[in-house]
């Protein structure tokens, strides 16, 4: 019996045993197994250096396809001559007749793109503006007199040419390609010494950031691409150029208030400058066209003016219609102010500066293909763009140098100040055509034409287009005398 209860106590022991062990292998989670693996590891600085080569794209070649192709632009100009008015001089010699001191040349310097193998080169209307001789340096030191074809200052784009023959060049790319993120190399030559490189990314596309008002005191077209590859004053008309080494875009401004690069430059992108250079050496004007309304981004428009025109704002994109021209193109294809443009043959346009960017590529004449927003549906356009006249046809400089005869510059803030005026132009030289025939003396301000505010020299000429028949100037002489003068442009 005793036997018996030891076996049974035997059995039962390993009967609960091998059912324990199969319990816990099945059911209980088991620990992995640790395998202990030698291997080396490498030193930080390697890892480090791999991971950057790895990650950042090879701008070598864009460099070298490009740095040949950039400029160092130099000019000179006389510098505003100081009047010192006499009452004597202006009673017997007329207004104006006052003595006129020199004053000191005034020098500037910036980059520019060589674009063709003949010596036509890019830079900006900023860096060459009121110059009296232009001078191009290139990167191999040979230097060169250039002239200017002509300049756009509501782009800040301007045209001028060497004569030089088998000359490196940039070759366009397409800045609407651009995409936010992407690296672009930033091509100047700002010193005199040879083209230098910087590289960064494209920060944003069609930025605004009204530089080209402010200098020019006129309405700019602006659509800039914003990078933060390191500009600095010099660089102005440079390159900015993507991986591949084509042109994408001409530096222009700096974010900064110390006039040094903080982290942000802007470019005029490819689209615009490549129009504008087109239209210079062929015309020698640009030739814009023109919608014919004013426009305010959807977000800016006040819920009472949404109210008026009966319009809902929440959450749309596009560009407001403000306004309509009469007899614009707008107008005649059916646009009403209230109306949202959405798209520019086919390309979405979600600001004013994506807006004036589509529109600045086409000449007057040409049609566009516009979708509006009108109560909540989109509905197509055709519109036909107009010049600055109203017109279809082309704009030839010509009436402008006839009916000028003159050679006109910006009045200093002081000057303006002293006469009481806000603004104007004043004519340094008559000349012997129009304004020479009607009057007008060397000195004499243009405050207004036609009672249209002339605030620039390119007001001047938009209102020089506008007349059909003559010019009613309102101004004032350095000697505070107002005078007023008729022009007639059919002499």
């Amino acid at each position: 019996m005793d036997a018996k209860k030891v076996f049974y106590t035997f059995a039962i022991a390993v009967i609960s045993a091998v059912t324990g062990v199969y319990v816990y292998s099945h059911i209980v989670k088991s620990e992995p197994k640790v395998i202990t693996i030698k291997e080396e590891v490498p030193a930080i600085g390697q890892l480090t250096a791999n991971t950057v080569q790895a990650s950042l794209p090879d701008l070598t070649t864009a460099a070298e396809r490009s740095v040949h192709a950039v400029v160092h632009v130099k000019t000179r100009s006389r510098g505003k001559d100081y009047y010192s008015g006499n009452p004597f001089y202006d009673f017997f010699f007329g207004p104006g007749s006052g003595y006129r001191q020199p004053q000191q040349p005034v020098m500037g310097a910036g980059s520019g793109v060589i674009l063709t193998t003949d010596g036509y080169i890019v830079t900006n209307n900023h860096v060459i503006d009121n110059a009296d001789e232009i001078e191009v340096t290139l990167n191999d030191k040979r230097t060169f007199s250039a002239t200017l074809v002509g300049a756009d200052p509501t782009s800040d784009i301007a045209l001028i040419k060497i004569e030089a023959e088998e000359l490196p060049f940039v070759p366009y790319g397409d800045s609407d390609e651009l995409k936010v993120g992407e690296w672009v190399l930033a091509v100047g030559n700002p010193f005199n010494l040879t083209s230098t490189v910087t590289a960064g990314i494209v920060s944003a596309k069609a930025r605004s950031i009204n530089i080209i008002a402010n200098q020019n005191q006129t309405l700019g077209v602006e659509s800039f691409i914003q990078t933060d590859a390191a500009v600095n004053p010099g660089n102005s008309g440079g390159a900015l150029v993507n991986q591949r080494g084509e042109l994408v875009g001409i530096n222009t401004a700096i974010a900064s208030r110390t006039g040094s690069f903080t982290g942000y430059s802007f470019a005029v992108p490819v689209t615009i400058a490549k129009k504008v250079v087109a239209d210079l050496m062929e015309f020698g004007e640009v030739q814009r066209g023109l919608l014919g309304v004013s426009i305010i981004e959807v977000s800016n428009v006040t819920d009472e003016l949404a109210d008026e025109l009966g319009v809902k704002i929440d959450k749309i994109k596009g560009v407001f219609i403000g306004s309509v021209a009469p007899n614009g193109g707008a107008e005649e294809a059916g646009l009403k102010a209230g109306d949202i443009i959405l798209s520019v043959n086919g390309e979405d346009v979600n600001s004013v500066p994506e807006l004036q960017e589509r529109v600045s590529m086409h000449r007057p004449g040409e049609k566009v293909n516009i979708i509006a927003l009108r109560d909540g549906k989109q509905k197509p356009f055709e519109v036909t763009l107009r010049n600055i006249r109203g017109t279809t046809g082309i704009i030839s400089s010509s009436k402008i140098d006839e009916t000028l005869g003159a050679t006109l510059e910006p009045v200093s803030a002081s000057d303006l100040r002293r006469l009481g005026v806000r603004y104007g132009i004043q004519v340094v030289e008559v000349g012997n055509e129009s304004l020479r025939k009607s009057g007008v003396k060397n000195g004499f301000i243009i405050t207004k034409v036609n009672d249209t505010p002339i605030k620039s020299i390119d007001d001047f000429k938009a209102a020089v287009e506008k007349a059909k028949d003559g010019l009613f100037l309102t101004g004032v002489y350095p000697n505070g005398r107002v005078v007023y003068y008729a022009v007639n442009l059919n002499d």
